[in-house]
């Protein structure tokens, strides 16, 4: 069953349900007050009828008394212990009674009675007759109206129940349409992108922001996130196959012409190792940074800590100049700079900005540690090549590389800036490169706030 059913349905049902249970409530109700009106109503009427009567019995013919205490629409009547009728008068629209079989009761009794068709309320009274025995007062009193009424009261709700429905039913399905219109058209979108394989989006027309038109916003962001995934990732399969596509060409080849002149000649043997050694450290450099950038920003732990960053940067300057046997200059703006990141990730991220700087420039770097207001900072200068104002937005871009012949040649993937912003990122940092082609290039990584020293 499809929902605009299931919702026409249910809501139909519920409602007729709901409006069976108010009438059956209201007719219940009034049906308990006019009948127990009645009842007590004669009970009272019974009383003064029983005390006239007691005293008046004997003093006054039987009939001419009964006739002045008979109902207007009923009957009143002396029943002797025999069964017997020992004065019976009707009102003058209540005559069929007086043909009614004669009963008598030992104790008191009331009760509602139908006789042909119509209905009464009927009292039998236990009272002493003039000769002493104990017989019966009866007085039927007729509520043939109060249950007319009450079978009009059944026919106006039965009515007002049936004509309700049609505005039920009406708005029923309107409500099916509002809550169903915009699945249906994100049930045919999701259908027409897995058909023809392009993203789309659904047109949102209400302005209500209900919960349907967040799902509808929400799916056309989340086909943004998707486009936008989709699109990079096409650029990055293809780079990363055209950049891989390089070095194993060049192994290759040197694979080959080892092959074929190797052994005759050593010197090509010497200079085809070494190439393919070379190559062989790059790709293995590339698959490690693709696999580190291949991490979303929540999948990286970062374990926040306070750290002297003086004594931090010095340590990772220390462990760079062994490595590379490349001079590094070290300035300390305040006496102290305490910094609350993770310690591993930030000599990371300093390790690739310092290895940037020393495949582009032959000179000293130079880092420098400090407060920006309150901000801590690292910042990292060269005096390279620099590179070219336009180029400055691209730098963090996935295989960009100002100079792809001269990068290659240094040992470049172009993924050093991209990996270091993915850190930055995941840290909370701030990234800034600002460089001047011919002059140098300086970096900065602003740090979460950490405690300015006084």
């Amino acid at each position: 069953m499809k929902l605009r059913q299931k919702i026409n349905f249910s809501t139909t049902f519920l409602f007729l349900g709901l409006f069976i249970l108010i009438n059956f409530s209201i007719y219940f109700v009034f049906s308990y007050l006019i009948l127990e009106g009645e009842k007590e109503q004669a009970a009272a009427e019974a009383e003064k009828i029983v005390d006239g009567i007691n005293e008046s019995l004997g003093e006054i013919k039987t009939d001419e008394l009964l006739r002045a205490y008979v109902p207007i629409d009923g009957m009143i009547q002396l029943v002797s212990p025999e069964r017997k009728s020992l004065s019976l008068v009707t009102s003058p629209s209540e005559k069929e009674l007086s043909s009614r079989d004669v009963q008598y009761f030992q104790r008191e009794v009331r009760d509602k009675m139908t006789y042909k068709e119509n209905t009464y309320l009927f009292q039998s009274i236990p009272i002493i007759g003039t000769e002493g025995q104990i017989i019966n007062l009866q007085i039927m009193k007729s509520i043939q109206s109060a249950v007319e009424d009450l079978a009009i009261l059944r026919v106006v709700l039965l009515s007002v129940t049936i004509i309700a429905m049609i505005p039920l039913l009406i708005s029923s399905r309107m409500l099916s349409n509002v809550i169903t219109n915009q699945i249906t058209s994100l049930i045919d979108t999701m259908k027409e992108i897995r058909k023809k394989g392009r993203f789309k989006r659904i047109q949102l027309e209400s302005r209500s922001k209900d919960e349907l038109y967040e799902m509808g916003e929400t799916f056309n962001h989340m086909i943004d996130l998707l486009e936008a995934n989709f699109e990079k990732q096409d650029q990055f399969i293809g780079n990363a196959s055209h950049e891989l596509r390089t070095p194993l060409t060049v192994i290759e080849s040197y694979a080959s012409l080892m092959k074929r002149r190797g052994l005759q000649e050593p010197e090509i043997f010497h200079e085809a190792i070494d190439a393919i050694h070379s190559e062989a450290v790059r790709m293995k450099d590339m698959v490690e940074q693709l696999l580190l950038l291949a991490k979303h920003n929540e999948e990286w732990t970062v374990e926040y800590e306070p750290i002297d960053l003086a004594e931090h940067v010095k340590q990772t300057i220390k462990a760079f100049e062994s490595a590379y046997h490349r001079e590094v200059h070290f300035h300390q703006q305040e006496i102290e700079v305490i910094a609350r990141t993770d310690q591993q990730k930030l000599k990371q991220l300093t390790y690739i900005i310092l290895d940037n700087a020393k495949k582009y420039s032959e000179d000293a770097i130079t880092v420098e540690i400090g407060y920006k207001g309150e901000i801590p900072f690292i910042q990292i200068a060269d005096s390279g090549v620099g590179i070219p104002k336009e180029d400055l937005n691209k730098v963090f871009d996935r295989f960009f590389r100002v100079d792809k012949a001269r990068s290659r040649k240094m040992g470049g993937t172009g993924l050093g800036l991209s990996l270091a912003k993915e850190i930055a990122d995941a840290m909370n940092c701030k990234l800034t490169i600002d460089s001047i082609e011919g002059v140098g290039t300086t970096v900065r990584i602003e740090l979460p706030e950490g405690k300015k020293s006084l």
